[in-house]
């Protein structure tokens, strides 16, 4: 009977460990598909060449597209859409960076149990709503509100769209995400910590920042690298609330903007020639960008955490 029992358990544990093999083949194909045709997309605009009104053909420039900081029909310059890109994610990522961490905070170790059931639904809540809605309630509430608060200095906007609304917008869908994942590493915490800080003589303000903060660094810096990539790769709303102009980058947080994923939304209605396969090239360099800034914050989350445990 043992041995019967062994053997089943044996072919139910391979069964399993084919299922889920496959499900990560799956979906580890699904990813390299999608990256290997937008790369093969993405190259063509540089080799192809492409009929124009007047019947002369014509081909992107490889060097205008990495250098150039205009954004016009046979003249694609990516630089300084991509200078916003950073800019603007930089700036919404410092401040919503620290109003997630304390929103979290609050939530784990100061509000009551009723208050922060209800706070951390709220949460959960905001995180799970599309990208659309952020981006209706940026053209209809933001937009008017930064309209009319550049209107106090005689700063004059085109109705308010700039690089200051796109930045709120930004910030308040990173919030959400980052405070979420920041109550999962801070309930995470060992509670032997907080007490053994408590029973020394520690307050609960100097507990909350050095125990359960610092015991939750690994799993903030992962949530900061959550948020920015959803800020970063983020379309629809930036596209309702930045304005798309054509030259950059632009600094002014009053003017208007453009980001990466923004041009590539202007593009969706062609349907093919090079101002269509150019929005794919946008991509790549959009998929470098999350993935440079991505490496570079995960070594900052190595780095930390080799301190922490020096």
């Amino acid at each position: 009977m043992n041995t019967t029992a062994s053997k089943r358990k044996s072919v139910f544990d391979r069964f399993f460990q084919i299922l889920f093999l496959l499900v990560a083949a799956l979906a580890a194909s699904s990813i390299v598909f999608i990256i290997v045709f937008i790369l093969i997309e993405g190259i063509r605009p540089f080799v192809n060449t492409y009929p124009e009104v007047d019947g002369r053909l014509s081909q992107a420039s490889f060097v205008t597209f990495i250098t150039s900081t205009s954004w016009t029909d046979l003249n694609y310059g990516a630089l300084g859409a991509l200078i916003n890109t950073i800019y603007l994610t930089a700036i919404a990522t410092i401040i919503a960076m620290p109003i997630s961490v304390l929103s979290a905070l609050f939530i784990v170790r100061i509000a009551p149990k009723w208050l922060a059931l209800i706070l951390q639904n709220v949460v959960e809540l905001l995180a799970a709503i599309p990208s659309i809605i952020f981006g209706l309630f940026g053209m209809g509430i933001i937009n008017p509100l930064v309209r009319d608060f550049a209107e106090l200095f005689g700063i004059q906007t085109s109705g308010g769209k700039s690089g200051l609304s796109t930045i709120i917008v930004l910030m308040i869908m990173m919030i959400p995400t980052i405070t979420m994942l920041t109550i999962t590493s801070m309930k995470a915490v060992k509670k032997p910590l907080i007490e053994a800080s408590l029973a020394l003589g520690a307050s609960k303000t100097q507990t909350n920042f050095k125990i359960v903060l610092g015991g939750a660094k690994s799993g903030i810096m992962a949530a900061l690298i959550l948020g920015v990539g959803r800020a970063l790769g983020e379309a629809t709303a930036v596209s309702l609330v930045c304005g798309n102009v054509v030259d950059g980058p632009n600094f002014n947080l009053f003017d208007l903007s453009r980001t990466l994923t923004s041009t590539m939304m202007l593009g969706l209605h062609e349907s093919s020639g090079i101002a269509y396969d150019i929005r794919f090239s946008v991509g790549i360099l959009l998929i470098v960008t999350i993935l440079i800034v991505n490496v570079i914050l995960s070594f900052v989350k190595k780095v930390i955490c080799r301190y922490d445990q020096a």
